[in-house]
């Protein structure tokens, strides 16, 4: 399988199951629209484009094209789906997602979980639970040694002296059962004063501090509960945590709504306020409520990446390293293969947990009765949906199977999926095409940059 695209006046082929990436010229690039599915030329269709360049050129390019396939390079044929299997290796959970507070100090217009309280009561991790969570994932690990907790909200600074006991648990727990534990909080900002500053930077991993981008942008979506806005308020918070960060991970998160499909005009601005590491996510929503991303919307948003692309390398050129989330691919080594094919391994390998002690999936599914597994103190009692989770893979998801894309998105948002389809197998198809398009310019950076 390949696929072929056009970015910026640059034709790509990827080769989907080796992995490779070429570069072609537009002989080249027409010479190998006339091959077929499985790498055959087409006589009839080779023919016009000889009448067009003439027969040496056309017959250099075909020589070239054989050339990759042979090598494995072009066409090649797929090494995994004969081999994989979705119980190659046993289940172990390697990160937790600890919901430290169902309450927010914010009332974002798009936000999954409500008013952070995920449509339920208000309330926040009791350190018992959070213990017996640590307790949970050491012995749900099995000889895994690197483990992953996020410290998640709400708002999760509103529990901040459970963060703090909770850590120091995990530390005291680590030697003695031959872990090291991996820390990530994600906050709003709000609550961030220079001691919580000093602490996070600290004990915290990698961190992610939410900001929408431009100051009208954010402040539409991201209010108090008053209705103000908050950017005055986090920015000068949020430049002065990540100048203490120095080369530690780090990321500001936002979220693009149907309201700013100008998009890269807020990464950018975040890059002038000096932040590098960004991520801007399209917003999740159900038709109907007002600033959703539409299906008509995708050619703007399509070419809004195309442009933002386009600005990214210009800043690199003048020696400005802004990482955008989306765009950044490893060529060479990249997820192992089991990520590539099954994703993030929501439901078997990563979970949430609520203050309750309640485990889900993921974030995405708390409060989802169906989707609540078990809990810290008793365990999973549900294996049967812990086993469905566990047989996602891009081979069992009928529309991935044969998708150019699906060792790059790995299947997609099993939440997505359920929540528009009803169907852990399904998809979400804006999403879908989104996930495309920023693989079409993330590998057209990739190769802007190797080509100098």
């Amino acid at each position: 399988m390949i696929h072929q695209f056009r970015v910026h006046n640059t034709n790509i082929v990827l080769d989907v199951n080796s992995g490779a990436v070429h570069i072609l010229d537009d002989i080249a690039s027409e010479v190998l629209s006339c091959f077929d599915e499985n790498g055959r030329p087409i006589e009839k269709e080779l023919g016009i484009i000889r009448q067009k360049y003439g027969e040496v050129p056309v017959t250099e390019a075909l020589s070239e094209l054989e050339t990759l396939k042979s090598e494995g390079l072009l066409f090649s044929s797929d090494p995994f789906e004969d081999i994989f299997s979705a119980e190659t290796t046993p289940a172990v959970v390697k990160a937790l997602c600890l919901h430290m507070a169902h309450d927010c100090n914010l009332r974002c217009k798009y936000c999954f979980a409500g008013e952070g309280n995920y449509h339920s009561e208000k309330s926040k991790m009791p350190f018992e639970v959070a213990k017996k969570a640590i307790d949970f994932v050491i012995e749900s690990s099995g000889n895994r040694r690197n483990i992953e907790i996020d410290f998640f909200g709400g708002e999760p600074l509103l529990n901040l002296k459970v963060i703090k006991d909770t850590v120091l648990y995990a530390r005291e727990k680590e030697k003695s059962h031959n872990k090291r534990f991996r820390f990530t909080i994600t906050t709003n900002g709000l609550l961030l004063d220079d001691e919580t500053m000093e602490y996070i930077n600290n004990t915290m991993d990698n961190i992610v501090l939410s900001l929408d981008g431009r100051r009208e942008i954010n402040d539409a979506m991201r209010i108090r509960r008053d209705g103000s806005g908050c950017y005055e308020a986090i920015v000068p918070k949020f430049q002065k945590m990540v100048s203490i960060r120095k080369d530690k991970d780090y990321y500001i998160r936002g979220t693009f709504t149907g309201n700013n499909l100008d998009f890269s005009e807020d990464v950018l601005h975040m890059a002038e306020l000096g932040f590098e590491q960004l991520s801007i996510e399209p917003v999740v929503l159900p038709d109907g409520s007002g600033i959703e991303i539409k299906r008509e919307h995708l050619e703007i948003i399509c070419s809004e990446y195309e442009k933002l692309a386009l600005k990214l390398l210009k800043l690199r050129k003048q020696g400005k390293r802004v990482n955008f989330f989306h765009f950044m691919l490893d060529l060479e080594g990249g997820p192992c293969v089991a990520k590539r094919l099954r994703g993030c391994g929501s439901g078997t390998e990563y979970l949430a947990v609520t203050p309750q002690g309640d485990l889900y999936p993921c974030h995405q599914f708390a409060g989802i009765e169906e989707f609540k597994l078990g809990n810290v103190f008793t365990g999973i009692d549900k294996q049967d949906v812990v086993e469905s989770f566990r047989g996602l893979n891009v081979y069992t998801k009928k529309s991935c199977r044969d998708c150019w894309a699906k060792f790059y998105c790995s299947g997609g948002c099993a939440a997505n999926a359920w929540h528009f389809q009803k169907d852990l197998s399904g998809n979400y198809e804006i999403g879908c095409e989104l996930e495309k398009k920023r693989v079409e310019c993330a590998l057209w950076l990739k190769a802007q940059e190797l080509l100098g």
